[in-house]
């Protein structure tokens, strides 16, 4: 039986939301960003706080520490110790961080696309290169295309890969074997790993993640790890997160550069809000994980029954669906523009993840079902009247 309320809609509108800023009528389904409430344990834990009504600087004690650890060895079987660990204020802060230290200007950063956005700006803002490694799309999967990965990495130029592990946008938990060829390819050229893994406790149930560090000693000592409660629990407008490295020279050398960037000191709710989650917020989790695995299940057969003209690719992490629209376009843009306007539904087009994302939408279903039902009908309405404005066009008789 359920113990906590996803079904409620919380309105967000007026609230200094990124997502929710848009006009009315609109439904947003796009960033990142979840419609529930966080964990009653974590409110509780922070209106706990609020009520001491002193605000000064705070310091990151070993309750913060231990719970991460705690968190990573009873959750995902990873021992971690504490002298591999940092505090972050985000995982995109870490991540460009990462790119300013390990790498110099105008080298390449690899990446395996289509993958978050976010990626590319790290790289181009800090003056180096994007070095793309599409994944094979082959029958609605994606796998890596170990061959071009590897001619990636030799290129003498490339000096960081940016994982995304588990993968966004398309949702692809990558098993151990896989994890382990990538540590040994980017050992062999010389390529420092940094590992994106916000998503790892968003798997649907009864999938597992693999930490990359966990894989092998190859992979823990060529690796720096970007890990947050930011995702999973809804916290993210709190900027906490934490990186590690078993190498303590890796380690030495984020741990300066996040200190040299001001992004090393928590807000006095930081790690209070962090802390809740991963010591008192597994039962929450579980039952969102649960939530959400239904509302996929819900988008997927909806889209099979109703919206035969697009696909939604198999995916077991994340609250994301990647939607293929091949068949109805190569212009995602288009096609994300031409939805909202016509139904108010905002999805992401795929472009801006590289890759083949041109052809495909992203949409978040981390929301009450409700909201995934008034979705799924703007989504069939603006895809067939987008499939009926091609077909006028290209009927009609130019004279």
């Amino acid at each position: 039986m359920a113990v906590y309320d996803f079904d409620t809609i919380v309105d967000r509108k007026h609230t200094a939301s990124y997502k929710w800023d848009v006009k009315d009528g609109e439904l947003p389904m796009w960033v990142a960003d979840m419609d529930f409430k966080a964990a009653p344990e974590i409110i509780d834990a922070i209106s706990e706080r609020v009520k001491h009504g002193v605000f000064g600087y705070p310091i990151i004690e070993n309750d913060w520490y231990d719970a991460l650890i705690g968190w990573w060895k009873t959750r995902h079987n990873f021992a971690i110790e504490r002298e591999w660990l940092s505090f972050c204020t985000g995982v995109v802060p870490a991540l460009s961080s990462a790119v300013r230290k390990f790498s110099t200007p105008a080298e390449y950063v690899v990446v395996l696309t289509p993958v978050y956005n976010i990626f590319f700006n790290s790289i181009v803002n800090n003056g180096r290169r994007i070095l793309e490694s599409p994944l094979a799309y082959k029958d609605g999967a994606y796998e890596i295309d170990f061959e071009d990965f590897e001619k990636k990495l030799a290129d003498p130029q490339s000096s960081l890969f940016i994982l995304c592990n588990p993968h966004n946008p398309v949702g692809k938990i990558w098993d151990a074997k896989t994890l382990e060829r990538i540590g040994q390819l980017c050992a062999k050229h010389g390529v420092t790993v940094i590992s994106d893994e916000i998503h790892c406790d968003l798997t649907d149930p009864g999938a597992a993640y693999v930490p990359f560090a966990s894989v092998s000693e190859t992979c823990a000592m060529n690796s720096v790890t970007c890990v947050a409660a930011s995702k999973a629990f809804n916290i993210a407008g709190l900027h906490t997160a934490a990186v590690f490295s078993k190498n303590p020279k890796l380690h030495a050398k984020i741990d300066r550069q996040l200190n040299t960037d001001e992004v090393a000191e928590p807000n006095v709710f930081a790690c209070i809000a962090a802390q809740a989650a991963f010591t008192k917020g597994g039962a929450w989790l579980d039952e969102l994980r649960a939530y959400i695995f239904e509302n996929k299940k819900t988008v997927r057969e909806f889209i099979k029954n109703e919206i035969p003209e697009i696909f939604a690719v198999p995916s077991n992490a994340t609250y994301l669906l990647w939607l293929d629209c091949s068949k109805i376009t190569e212009d995602s843009n288009d096609l994300a523009r031409f939805i909202r306007s016509e139904t108010g539904l905002y999805l992401t087009a795929g472009s801006i993840y590289g890759g083949n994302g041109r052809s495909f939408l992203r949409m978040n279903v981390a929301c009450p079902k409700s909201t995934v039902d008034d979705g799924l009908a703007r989504l069939k309405a603006g895809v067939h009247a987008y499939c009926g404005k091609r077909e006028i066009k290209n009927n009609s008789t130019y004279i």
